[in-house]
């Protein structure tokens, strides 16, 4: 159990990571597009900020956003063979 100066500790840490010199990698939200800041993002707020980021990617055509809507691979890997996902495999062998 946390006493509740930790609590606050806690809170004012997540609030204001840069006062604390938590390297900006370490942020989840690095260079937010809409106003160039870095922040740590909370569940909910994860959550928003990637929908609203891929229906940006879709709304501007780019090709990320179109793998996505499409619902394909979208970092670039093979997928002639791979993540079927219950499509036909194989070839079936004739009788």
């Amino acid at each position: 159990t946390l006493s509740n100066d930790q609590v606050e500790l806690l809170v004012q840490v997540i609030s204001k990571p840069e006062a604390f010199k938590i390297p900006l990698w370490f942020l989840n939200r690095n260079k937010d597009p809409k106003d160039g800041q870095n922040s740590q993002m909370l569940s909910n707020g994860v959550d928003n900020k990637l929908r609203e980021d891929l229906e940006r990617l879709k709304k501007m055509r780019n090709h990320r956003g179109l793998r996505h809507a499409l619902g394909l691979r979208v970092r670039g890997q093979h997928t002639k063979t791979t993540g079927r996902r219950g499509r036909t495999v194989g070839v079936s062998k004739k009788k």
